[in-house]
């Protein structure tokens, strides 16, 4: 079974019933809503079509809500575009009309850039294809000179090297979109260009006000961003390593060390971690990746990262569901590799929570035992989280009576929802209520062995996990009547 998870872009290219049927067919776990394109109504009806399919097929989908976050944009030009030459002017104009960009210049979205930047700066405009330097500001006017020949056309992206913008990360249409995500019940609700753990609570925050429950995904594109990356991950749940902007600010370069440190980091503090851009974004057009794309998911699936993400590849690209293939198996081949089965997560730390302590025997033992998979009954999902981040070739199963939890743990690694009725299972009878679901859903057989984890007090969330058993199928299931 694959253990990474796919999280893949809902848009116009998957808007077909047929095509989400064959996109939760082909193996996505969660799905993500591109706030910054379409509207409340129509992320409404996409959520309610993947959930649709997901009961008809016995899989559990999630759904990550994506703020837009502020726009830091060009304004549009006359003609569509203009051809800008290496050493020719070009004044960014936070006062032009919207629509009269020209060789000369062009209008900006944040009109607060003309305050953020100075003399000597660099502006990378078009995820970096289009380069400026800042000669100086004049009112509303930055006076830049062109570093390299290309085309810019209209609403390009505006970055400044090295960081600095004053950009707040939530805008007055992010927190109105929360209440969207919240009425969805979406399962994560991601942040775009937060600058420290403030925004992160926040939105969370905001989420909770709204009646939402789902957790805060800080998406990691700012270069400031690195420099409290402890903090802010301490006030989320998950990050994404969003590679387009962070790449453009930092330097492609430096990229590859930045996505294996925050990895690493996501995991050591108990954190889930998504890896997102261009993972596969020849696919858009192609029927089959490149061999740098096939690399690049293969060592985030090494480095351990809990999902790996599809943007426009699903949205709007011409085959949805090949890639959504392509990439599982990229991920089920790289996760044979020995490197992707073996952990020290931490092996010299000692535990402050029992459920914690029990949550490590259970993979140390898993891991040094001929174990066919775990099942741990759990109300909240913190146990399968602690879980998850061990590396392990055995399947753990989160069996859980509340659907939130369930949706919850489909981006956690190598974690499988699983449904579960607390009320009907008996004090005494657990263990073979557990075995015959996983028996009866064909996970395991006769002479299979198997970890249990649970709590003394079932269905009360404050109880935690304090039990380990191991147990053999046939020995324990309760026979068929």
């Amino acid at each position: 079974m694959r253990r990474t998870k796919i999280v893949a872009t809902l848009g116009p290219a998957t808007d077909d019933p047929g095509v989400i049927d064959r996109l939760v067919k082909a193996g996505i776990d969660v799905v993500r809503l591109n706030y910054s394109h379409g509207t409340h109504k129509e992320q409404k009806r996409r959520v309610e079509m993947v959930r649709a399919s997901g009961e008809k097929q016995g899989r559990v989908i999630g759904v990550l809500a994506d703020l837009q976050g502020p726009k830091i944009r060009t304004e549009r030009f006359i003609d569509g575009k203009v051809k800008l030459k290496k050493g020719a002017r070009f004044i960014l104009d936070a006062d032009m009309d919207p629509k009269a960009g020209s060789r000369d210049g062009v209008g900006i979205t944040y009109k607060s850039l003309v305050q953020d930047v100075k003399p000597g700066n660099t502006l990378l405009l078009d995820d970096g294809r289009m380069i400026l330097k800042v000669e100086s500001v004049e009112g509303s006017k930055i006076h830049c000179i062109v570093a390299q020949t290309g085309v810019l056309s209209d609403k390009k992206g505006i970055n400044l090297l090295g960081g600095g913008l004053s950009a707040p990360a939530l805008t007055d249409k992010d927190r109105e979109d929360i209440k969207a995500a919240a009425d969805i019940q979406a399962d994560y609700v991601a942040v775009s260009f937060p600058k420290t753990a403030d925004d992160i609570n926040e939105a969370r925050r905001l989420l909770r006000e709204a009646g939402g429950h789902g957790g805060i995904v800080a998406k990691i594109e700012r270069a400031e961003a690195l420099d409290c990356i402890d903090e802010i991950l301490a006030a989320s749940d998950a990050i994404m390593v969003a590679r387009g902007d962070l790449g453009v600010e930092v330097g492609d370069a430096e990229l590859p060390a930045i996505q294996k440190d925050l990895i690493q980091r996501a995991r050591a503090m108990d954190k889930v971690v998504i890896t997102a851009t261009q993972m596969m974004e020849s696919m858009i057009e192609n029927s089959i990746p490149t061999r740098a794309e096939v690399f690049d998911v293969a060592n985030a699936v090494h480095d351990g990262t809990d999902a790996v993400m599809l943007s426009g590849e699903t949205a709007a690209g011409m085959h949805p569901v090949k890639v959504v293939k392509a990439m599982s198996r990229i991920c089920e081949s790289a996760e044979q590799h020995p490197r992707a089965k073996v952990s020290d997560h931490r092996m010299e730390l000692t535990f402050g929570r029992v459920d914690e302590a029990i949550a490590m025997a259970t993979m140390y033992t898993a891991n040094h035992l001929d174990v066919d998979a775990i099942a741990a009954l759990t109300e909240s999902g913190s146990t399968v989280l602690w879980m998850s981040r061990i590396s392990s070739g055995i399947p753990i199963y989160a069996l859980s009576p509340r659907e939130e939890t369930r949706r919850k743990v489909t981006l956690y690694r190598g974690v499988y929802p699983t449904s579960i009725d607390f009320d009907k299972v008996g004090k005494y009878n657990i263990s073979s209520t557990v075995a015959s679901i996983l028996y009866e859903k064909g996970i395991v057989e006769d002479g299979d062995r198997i970890v249990i984890t649970r709590g003394d007090y079932l269905g009360d969330e404050g109880g935690g996990t304090n039990a380990m058993k191991v147990v053999t199928i046939g020995n324990v299931r309760v026979s068929e009547n």
